[in-house]
């Protein structure tokens, strides 16, 4: 997904970040971070309506990641990303060092930390994305919903063989 047919965040946005105590250089860094109204649809995806609210929106690989600050909500253009910060979920540096992927509870406090991780938006596929990392950090806020989800959907339905012995003659 293009996010170019959005404008950058204006002047408030980019202020109210920095009263936030987001850095400047992460923002400036994660640019472009782009404006766009809509709402969020049933299906979790982001619809532009330009009388609806305001969402930042965010580029994530073949999709974008809308988020509204005044409300918490979280969409995606696509439902390709399953999280805002994919790419440090396969980064090497992410875990070199005894390096944990850090997963966040939201935009905001991803921003706060330098974009040091990822901030899931869709649970039931974290254990799929996620199963393979070897160190995670999460924020305490999400652990109810990591034991929940970190499991497969479901198991295989199991048979036992019963191999006869050949008898030597």
């Amino acid at each position: 997904m293009d996010i170019e047919r959005f404008p950058f965040i204006e002047f408030r946005q980019f202020d109210w970040l920095r009263r936030a105590g987001v850095d400047t250089t992460v923002i400036t860094r994660r640019m472009p971070i782009r404006l766009a109204h809509g709402t969020v649809a049933g299906d979790g995806r982001f619809d532009v309506d330009p009388e609806g609210r305001g969402f930042l929106a965010f580029s994530e690989g073949d999709d974008a990641v809308f988020w509204c600050p005044a409300t918490g909500q979280t969409a995606t253009w696509s439902g390709i990303a399953f999280a805002l910060g994919e790419a440090a979920i396969l980064a090497p540096e992410t875990f070199a060092f005894d390096g944990h992927l850090n997963v966040y509870a939201t935009p905001l406090e991803w921003l706060l930390s330098g974009c040091d991780g990822c901030v899931v938006l869709d649970w039931p596929r974290a254990f799929d994305r996620l199963r393979d990392c070897p160190r995670i950090a999460i924020s305490e806020s999400l652990l109810f919903l990591y034991r929940r989800h970190m499991k497969p959907a479901r198991l295989p339905e199991l048979s036992v063989l019963v191999v006869r012995k050949a008898v030597s003659a």
